[in-house]
């Protein structure tokens, strides 16, 4: 029998998901996820939860999952774990953030580097409680 509060998480859906945007969205999501698997190259990655690409290391709350990204027209969007968003609201000057949220307008370049810090704080939420 499973455990009731958590779900399997199940690897794959990301090239399917990349597949189905816009040619110019797809080459940002690209840079996105090669962005999170440079920062954590052997969590699992999935579709899940909310229909999009999720990362996640097993033995963590919220099935380990620690950052998300997603495509709306007309955002990119990274999901994170809260409070980063708003930790690094100085960096993130042109997009809008809420709780656990960064939105890019889809126009906007997207630092790899800014991408890979802000995953990085993320999965020291999860492991540690905190961004430092």
């Amino acid at each position: 029998m499973s455990n009731s509060n958590s779900k399997a998480v199940v690897p794959g859906g990301v090239d399917e998901y990349i597949s189905d945007c816009p040619d110019v969205i797809q080459t940002k999501l690209r840079e996105i996820r090669s962005a999170i698997r440079e920062v954590a190259p052997d969590a699992i990655e999935t579709v899940s939860y909310f229909g999009i690409p999720g990362y996640s290391y097993a033995g963590y709350d919220y099935n380990g999952m620690f950052a998300w990204f997603s495509y709306k027209t007309p955002y990119i969007r990274l999901h994170v774990r809260p409070p980063v968003a708003k930790d690094h609201a100085a960096e993130l000057k042109g997009c809008k953030i809420s709780t656990g949220i960064i939105i890019f307008p889809e126009k906007h370049d997207i630092s790899p580097e800014l991408i890979q810090k802000l995953v990085t704080a993320s999965l020291s939420v999860m492991k540690t409680g905190s961004t430092s």
